[in-house]
């Protein structure tokens, strides 16, 4: 080949390779990007997720639907469900929202989109080498903790980077005053990564009953001191905003912060009540779980009270509808928590479906619908683009609502059918007999879930990717405008 000719081949090579990488370094740092994105994978992972669970919920009522596929068996399929929904949808969705709130509270921009985008990236691979591994059996069979060391490693990368980048947002921030949602998203990024090391064993063993405190430690502290923490940070920004009121009560806020951190972290071994942990640290978990009515009820009232003269808004602000839903979850989550952790009703109910549903209120109920209401509210303010379609969120909004509603009301009525048969000595086979009708219910309120997240992945795609403008009015109504982020006292 004709030397000059080569020349100029390779310069063109050259040309084609550095346009691409400036267009993906160019891709990386788009304001908001990472936000977006994050919200993306929550949205596809809720879709995922979901599937998974009524695949699961209904091998629970026919358990011979699927034959010769380990894969697709209730005991992996259980494990794989938990951990897309709550490391994928839950987190996700929660973590891309934060990346908008954060830099809007601090007015600065994130520290850097680029790690924020390595960043999403890398907790997708994470969870797609999660689903691969826990459906194949690799897996260390230990609740909330069923991924492999292997994976416990960069899944704790990943939350590092992510409270780095936080707090760099944080820390070059131009607004002076810290604003209560930064206490809690700052709060989590201090104490969860420690909470991971320890519920995940990563670099040390701990054998016997130590083990199953360590588990339920952290079991119990990733919905305490991750998704709670998150979720209410998150929902104090959100409703004055929304509602365009000031916040009710600084103080309160400060109340609910102060005592969740204080009392949520020794409750794990109220799931232990039955097993041989020294009675100290049983008397103190029951004693902090009844305790959690503080901050529960500090944060429910400023919620409520924050709400005064807009509860007419509910009609028309979808974004508000599933946070405020959220909230009557979170309500009803807390008081049969406390309830169920005091010895006698927790030897009544524990290891029936109640338990199962009162997970369900907390994890589907509370933070699914913070999560649901957070990307309603951001992606038009991430993207530059209005929903799709009202219709189609306002359809995923009832039959989220609904299913939920069927799953944890069929749940909590199979859990008593169960206990009492247990107690009065009945077969543990006539019992699954007699709770088969409310598996089929929480089988059919699970097509009612992952049907609104078809919608929803659906609306997502529609607004994002494929369409510039909307069909419909858009799923906010502006409200009279007042002080938003103050507080009233």
């Amino acid at each position: 080949m004709d030397a000059r000719l080569e020349t100029t081949f390779d310069a063109a090579d050259t040309a084609f390779e550095s346009g691409w990488w400036d267009r993906f370094l160019a891709w990386m740092d788009v304001e908001h990007s990472a936000s977006k994105r994050f919200m993306i994978s929550g949205a596809i992972w809720a879709l995922t997720g979901t599937l998974l669970g009524l695949l699961a919920a209904t091998e629970y009522w026919a358990p011979d639907l699927v034959h010769g596929v380990a894969q697709l068996s209730f005991g992996r399929l259980r494990p794989t469900h938990i951990n897309v929904v709550a490391f994928g949808f839950l987190s996700m969705s929660t973590v891309g929202a934060i990346f908008y709130v954060i830099p809007e509270l601090c007015r600065t921009k994130l520290h850097s989109e680029r790690v924020g985008n390595i960043l999403m990236l890398a907790w997708n691979v994470v969870i797609v080498a999660g689903i691969f591994c826990l459906t194949n059996g690799i897996t260390e069979g230990r609740e909330y903790a069923e991924l492999p060391w292997f994976l416990d490693i960069p899944m704790l990368a990943v939350l590092l980077v992510y409270c780095w980048l936080i707090w760099m947002t944080v820390l070059n921030r131009k607004e002076k005053q810290l604003y209560v949602t930064i206490w809690y998203v700052a709060g989590t990024t201090m104490w969860f990564p420690i909470v991971y090391f320890i519920g995940q064993k990563v670099f040390f063993s701990m054998p016997g009953i130590g083990d199953a405190i360590a588990n339920w430690f952290y079991g119990h502290n990733i919905l305490g001191l991750w998704f709670t923490t998150n979720g209410i940070g998150l929902t104090y920004y959100f409703l004055p905003k929304i509602t365009k009121n000031p916040l009710y009560s600084h103080l309160l806020s400060i109340v609910g912060f102060s005592t969740i951190a204080m009392f949520y972290t020794p409750t794990g071994t109220h799931h232990l009540l039955q097993s041989p942990v020294p009675e100290w640290l049983k008397a103190v978990a029951v004693i902090s779980s009844v305790m959690l009515l503080v901050p529960v009820m500090s944060v429910l009232v400023n919620f409520f009270l924050t709400m005064k003269g807009k509860w007419g808004m509910l009609g028309t602000n979808i974004p508000l509808r599933f946070f405020i839903t959220a909230m009557w979850f979170y309500l009803l989550t807390c008081f049969t928590g406390p309830f169920q952790a005091t010895r006698w009703i927790n030897w009544y109910l524990h290891f029936t479906h109640w338990v199962v549903g009162h997970a369900h209120f907390a994890l589907l109920g509370t933070f699914g619908f913070v999560a649901w209401g957070a990307i309603y509210y951001c992606v038009p303010r991430v993207s530059g683009r209005q929903w799709y379609s009202r219709r189609l969120a306002n359809a995923h909004y009832w039959l989220s609502l609904v299913g939920t509603v069927i799953m944890i009301v069929a749940l909590t009525v199979a859990g008593l059918i169960q206990a009492s048969a247990w107690e009065e000595g009945t077969p543990v086979y006539r019992g699954v007999i007699m709770v088969s009708p409310f598996m089929l219910m929480r089988a059919f309120s699970g097509l009612l879930i992952v049907t609104g997240q078809l919608l929803f992945v659906y609306n997502v795609f529609k607004t994002l990717i494929f369409v510039e403008d909307p069909l419909e009015d858009p799923l906010e109504e502006a409200a009279p405008a007042t002080v938003s982020m103050g507080a009233t006292k």
